[in-house]
């Protein structure tokens, strides 16, 4: 029993310490966070934190970690729907994601000026590979699904769903120029539109699924992204 309460207590903390660090993130930015802060916030000692985390670093990937845990939740009652035929799931998946994304509007922002800054290449590689690992059963599953279904017809289930993550990871990268830029221009909703409809052509043809089955983004949609707004604030 001692155990399970000290056990407890300590990821208590932890997420404590996470979620300052995400609002911290949100609202400042990666590298306005300091760790000194979040001590202050959170009313523990220095070496209270460092028992947690290491260092900044190690404090953005567990909270990535935890970030990839919650998408978790929200996609596998999808995969493993034994009602749903392949593209449906395949539907869903796609489309929850896209609404975590919105949700979080500001960290997803915040993450991205983190993620493509030179200084994160490693990390960024580390965490592309987390996401195949962690991503590619799920999709080969749905893929392999739709074969036996007869809606997909790629001959290369396991490789096709690495290479989903593939195109997804350079799609980041190619909407990251346009999000990231201090000044959007009249032609950006435009770009962005033309890259994603490009994305979703791709990964139709990939997977050899129906033209027009994966869902396309729709303007209002993207609109959101290259509109400034207001982050929320600490208090919130």
């Amino acid at each position: 029993m001692v155990r399970t309460v000290n056990e407890a207590a300590y990821e208590a903390r932890r997420n404590a310490i996470l979620d300052a660090a995400q609002r911290a993130i949100e609202t400042r930015g990666y590298e306005q966070m300091a760790i000194a802060d979040l001590v202050s916030e959170l009313r523990i000692s220095s070496g209270a934190f460092y028992h947690y985390f290491d260092s900044k670093p190690t404090l953005l990937e567990a909270l990535v970690e935890r970030i990839g845990s919650q998408i978790e939740q929200l996609v596998l009652p999808i995969v493993h729907d034994a009602t749903a035929g392949a593209l449906n799931k395949l539907q869903r998946f796609f489309a929850a994601l896209d609404h975590w994304k919105r949700e979080h509007k500001h960290l997803v922002l915040a993450s991205l000026r983190v993620w493509y800054s030179d200084e994160n290449a490693i990390v960024r590689h580390k965490l592309y590979l987390a996401r195949v690992k962690r991503l590619t059963p799920w999709l080969e599953e749905m893929i392999r699904q739709g074969i036996e279904e007869g809606v997909l017809t790629t001959a290369y289930p396991d490789q096709a769903a690495r290479m989903v993550i593939s195109l997804f990871e350079d799609l980041g990268h190619a909407t990251a120029e346009i999000l990231l830029a201090e000044e959007h221009a009249p032609a950006d909703l435009s770009r962005l539109a033309r890259i994603l409809e490009a994305g979703a052509d791709g990964l139709e043809r990939l997977l050899g699924a129906p033209a027009g089955s994966i869902p396309r983004a729709e303007r209002s949609d993207l609109l959101e992204w290259v509109v400034p707004s207001t982050p929320p604030s600490g208090d919130e």
